[in-house]
C-alpha cells in the first residue's frame, strides 16, 4: 500500500496540478496578507476595525447585523467595533430611514480617509516587493494575477 503525500509534496503534474496549485496558492496568499497587514500598524487601528470600515467603505452604510454578517462576528462583537469606530470618529450612526428602530451605520470622510491611507501603505509595501523581480517575472505575475481576477469574476 502507497503512502500519500500531503498535498503541498505532490507532484505539480499531472491529475494533482490544480490540487497542487490550489494549495500552494492558498498558503501564498495567506503569507501575503499577513506581511501585506503588518503596514495596518501605522493607521492607528486594530485589523477587526479596519475590516469592518472596509465593508462600509465599499459596500455601503449597514446596519449592524448586516456589518456582522459581512464580517462573520455575532452582533455584540460588531457592537464593540463600532463602538471603537464611533469614538475615533471613524463611521456614524443614524436611524434608518425606513425604520426608525433601526441604526444605519456610515463611514465618516475619516475613516474613508484613514481607510485609503492604509490601502496606499499596503500598495506601497507591495511595489516594494514587486520591484525586486525582474522584468519577465512581473509580467508574468501580472498575467496571474490577470486570471486569478477574471476567475474571481465568474465563479460559475
Amino acid at each position: 500500500m502507497s503512502r500519500r503525500l500531503p498535498i503541498h509534496h505532490q507532484e505539480s503534474t499531472g491529475n494533482h496540478a490544480p490540487l497542487w496549485i490550489a494549495d500552494r496558492l492558498h498558503s501564498t496568499a495567506i503569507h501575503l496578507l499577513r506581511r501585506v497587514r503588518k503596514q495596518d500598524v501605522a493607521t492607528g487601528e486594530g485589523p477587526a476595525r479596519l475590516s469592518a470600515l472596509s465593508v462600509l467603505v465599499f459596500g455601503g452604510p449597514k446596519t449592524l447585523k448586516e456589518l456582522a454578517a459581512a464580517e462573520q462576528v455575532k452582533p455584540p462583537t460588531m457592537s464593540r467595533i463600532v463602538a471603537g469606530l464611533r469614538r475615533s470618529r471613524l463611521v456614524e450612526i443614524t436611524s434608518d430611514p425606513d425604520d426608525a428602530r433601526r441604526l444605519r451605520i456610515t463611514a465618516t470622510p475619516k475613516g474613508m480617509r484613514l481607510l485609503e491611507k492604509g490601502r496606499e501603505l499596503r500598495i506601497h509595501y507591495l511595489a516594494a516587493l514587486l520591484g525586486r523581480l525582474t522584468a519577465e517575472e512581473l509580467s508574468r505575475l501580472g498575467e496571474a494575477v490577470e486570471i486569478l481576477r477574471r476567475l474571481l469574476e465568474n465563479p460559475g
